[in-house]
């Protein structure tokens, strides 16, 4: 995973929650998922990533936060045991991973539709063989982050090195 991976799911995140949810974000120092979290996920919408970048998305929020992201997005204040809470979630997640699989040029990516964990202490494990990097965010609802696990997959991979060697 390279820094313009990154730059593209902070840009999405900032993207989608000033567009769609009037709020503005600021990213704080993104860290490797093995650190310490600087809060309890409660609420996760998780998204699978293939073709030729494969791994998965995770938007995380304290159920407060999450609560207050989901009326600023949907205008109602709607309880975490409704379906439409998860929907919500759901859909968050869905735009933000959309948005930034729209920036990998080049790139055949393909997104799965999103899942939805709440629950107090729950965790994501991230694949084992995937670099993961969390984002953590900060806006005036709340704190929230975003995990990111990539990893180039082994065809494209080959096809990269394989174009190089045509080039030269």
């Amino acid at each position: 995973m390279d820094a313009s991976s990154i730059t593209s799911f902070v840009a999405s995140t900032h993207q989608v929650f000033t567009t769609m949810l009037s709020l503005p974000v600021t990213a704080g120092k993104p860290y490797t998922c093995c650190a310490v979290p600087k809060f309890e996920n409660e609420v996760s919408g998780i998204i699978g990533m293939s073709g030729d970048v494969q791994g998965m998305v995770v938007l995380s929020f304290p159920t407060a936060t999450a609560r207050k992201a989901i009326q600023a997005f949907t205008g109602m204040d709607i309880e975490p045991s409704s379906p439409d809470f998860a929907d919500a979630i759901g859909e968050l997640v869905n735009m933000i991973s959309g948005a930034a699989k729209a920036k990998f040029e080049g790139k055949n990516v393909s997104i799965s539709c999103p899942s939805v964990v709440i629950g107090k202490g729950h965790k994501v494990q991230q694949p084992s063989d995937a670099l993961c990097i969390t984002i953590p965010f900060e806006c005036p609802v709340g704190e929230f982050s975003l995990e990111v696990a990539m990893k180039v997959a082994k065809s494209a991979a080959n096809t990269t090195s394989n174009s190089a060697a045509r080039a030269a």
